[in-house]
């Protein structure tokens, strides 16, 4: 008996959890961007900010090196192993398959011994520079969340620059610099993300900590995205909130961790010693096994989804928005100036979603025009777009539709869908018992409860 009785408890709490799910936890997933709520007038839609789910960008990027023949093996050439660097019996040879090291073996699946690896040509033009610029592009906008990892194959470079862009490559901006000795190489004193805070989240600065030359256990470069987001959300980036919030109201933090695309340039290759050995120049190239970057599409939170079409990534558009970065309202829903989605309040943030415009009346439809008010319209014109439905344009909140044209709202609400608190109007804003939601927004849920449990009696 007791044990029907956990099975039951069990069961019915799986289906609990499963209609729970839909609905952003207490801080924000923000992977819903709609979703149906029962209130005492029947389902009505309930929208709310969204976002894609971070995943592994390199899997979409593009690759080019400058100058395009700094790859090793054509013609062959020997090397010194990183171990030893006067074991130089080592072989590039771009026409063998064992022996060649191309671009594309940066992004391969590491763990394989011996690892892959990219490698440049040596050193044998010094003292002219060594220099390699490898860039990766996307051809979309991203929003990187957790640390870039560079890993080398050889030791680290002794200068280094990582390097974004905002505008498809057009213009470039530092994001950090790297080097054995910042003040000589850049004319910057030497800094660790340890030493900014708050205030300081956006300095760009130069670092030795990743620069110590040629050791066979010092191979990987960070950009440490997560420990600048915990200058926000805390040291284990429990309080996303704080870190939503910023990114909200500040523009200048939000751009600096959204890319198109990454340079690094790789200025002296590692050395390990304050002199080059001119009689062993097979000693210094640059070898790149792995890069990391993770992030997500921006999709101006109007979306959850991110696909690749035609080699390219696209956001799958909510809230009837449109274009790849949801940047835009879609035909016929342009009632009003498209407005990126916002994360706040927590948990659930303000969906911004593009709403119908309507045409002039007694006209053929024209949906450049918008009504300045609409609720003023009560009957329902031949040639006018609807406001609502009962299908796609739910009334929001409780509302109810007019004929097709106007929301009746619960008194606490206002908007052409209802969709905004009315006391956001009043002088002092609104206080947090405005929002007739529980806890995490989940009391539309509850009616659910008793027909779940009736449902678990028959």
């Amino acid at each position: 008996m007791y044990l029907s009785r956990f099975l039951s408890l069990h069961t019915l709490w799986v289906t609990v959890s499963s209609v729970m799910q839909h609905y952003p936890s207490v801080w924000g997933h923000y992977d819903v961007c709609k979703t149906q709520i029962y209130t005492e007038e029947g389902k009505v839609w309930d929208y709310m900010a969204c976002q894609p789910e971070a995943r592994d960008m390199i899997k979409y990027v593009k690759v080019t090196l400058d100058p395009p023949d700094i790859t090793c093996g054509d013609p062959p050439e020997t090397f010194c192993a990183m171990g030893n660097p006067y074991m130089c019996n080592n072989e590039c040879d771009a026409s063998t398959q064992e022996l060649a090291h191309p671009p594309e073996l940066m992004f391969d699946l590491e763990g394989r011994h011996p690892s892959t690896f990219w490698q440049s040509t040596t050193w044998k033009d010094y003292p002219k520079p060594l220099h390699v610029n490898i860039t990766l592009s996307w051809n979309k906008t991203i929003e990187l969340t957790d640390n870039i990892v560079i890993t080398f194959e050889s030791g680290r470079p002794d200068q280094m620059i990582l390097e974004k862009s905002l505008d498809y490559g057009r213009t470039w901006q530092p994001y950090q610099y790297y080097a054995t000795d910042c003040l000589d190489a850049f004319h910057m004193d030497p800094k660790s993300v340890r030493d900014l805070s708050q205030h300081t989240v956006l300095e760009i600065i130069c670092t030795e900590e990743y620069s110590t030359g040629y050791m066979t256990n010092s191979k990987i470069i960070h950009f440490e995205i997560k420990d600048r987001f915990a200058f926000f959300a805390g040291p284990r980036l429990h309080n996303m909130a704080s870190l939503y919030g910023q990114l909200d109201t500040t523009k200048k933090l939000r751009d600096f961790f959204t890319i198109t695309d990454l340079r690094i340039r790789l200025l002296r290759p590692a050395t390990g010693e304050i002199y080059v050995d001119e009689q062993h120049l097979a000693r210094y190239f640059y070898a790149i096994s792995d890069i990391r970057v993770f992030g997500r599409c921006k999709c101006n939170l109007h979306a959850t989804g991110c696909k690749e079409e035609n080699k390219r990534l696209l956001c799958e558009c909510e809230h009837n928005t449109t274009g790849p970065d949801c940047g835009k309202c879609k035909k016929n829903y342009q009632g009003r100036p498209w407005s990126p989605g916002s994360y706040l309040p927590i948990p659930k943030g303000t969906a911004n979603i593009c709403i119908p415009s309507i045409s002039s009346i007694g006209n053929p439809p024209k949906f450049d025009r918008i009504w300045p008010n609409i609720s003023s319209l009560e009957v329902s014109k031949p040639n006018q777009a609807n406001v609502c439905d009962n299908e796609l344009l739910h009334c929001q909140n409780g509302g109810t539709c007019i004929n097709n044209v106007r929301c009746q709202c619960p008194p606490a609400y206002t908007g052409i869908l209802c969709e905004k608190l009315r006391c956001e109007r009043e002088p002092g804003g609104c206080g947090r018992s405005s929002a007739p939601r529980g806890p995490g927004g989940l009391r539309p849920l509850l009616p659910l409860l008793p027909a779940l449990l009736a449902a678990r009696a028959r």
